[in-house]
C-alpha cells in the first residue's frame, strides 16, 4: 500500500504501524467509538452511555489507543474539575466516512427481527 506522501506500508507484516492502526479501528470497540464520535465531540461518560455494553476500563483503553494512533483527539479544558472531550481528528473523519456508509447500508438492508 502506498500513501499520499509516498511512504509504503506493508500492512500484511505484523510489525507495520499501519496494521496496528487498522487493528485498532476495526477492533470490537474501536468501531463503536469512531461511529459514536462521527457527529460531534463527546465527554467520556456521554461516550460510554452512547455505546451500550462497554466498560469504563475498556472505553478508557480504547480511547487511549485511538488517541495514540492519531484517530481521536483528546481536549482538556483547564476547569475544576478538568473537562475532557473526545472528537475525531481530520484523519479519522476521512476514515469514518466509509464506516458511516457501511453502518447505513447494513441498517437499511437488514430485515426486521421477528417479534416472536
Amino acid at each position: 500500500m502506498q500513501t499520499e506522501t509516498g511512504t509504503a506500508y506493508e500492512v500484511f507484516h505484523t510489525d507495520c504501524h499501519a496494521r496496528d492502526a487498522i487493528d485498532h479501528v476495526t477492533s470490537r470497540w474501536g468501531v463503536w467509538v469512531l461511529v459514536s464520535l462521527r457527529t460531534n465531540d463527546l465527554r467520556f461518560y456521554e461516550l460510554r452511555e452512547s455505546i451500550r455494553g462497554i466498560s469504563e476500563k475498556t472505553l478508557a483503553q480504547t480511547l487511549r489507543t485511538l488517541v495514540q494512533d492519531g484517530l481521536v483527539r483528546r481536549e482538556v479544558q483547564p476547569t475544576t474539575p478538568p473537562r475532557v472531550t473526545y472528537g475525531l481528528t481530520e484523519l479519522d473523519q476521512d476514515v469514518g466516512e466509509p464506516l458511516k456508509e457501511l453502518f447505513d447500508r447494513i441498517t437499511r438492508r437488514l430485515p426486521p427481527r421477528d417479534a416472536a
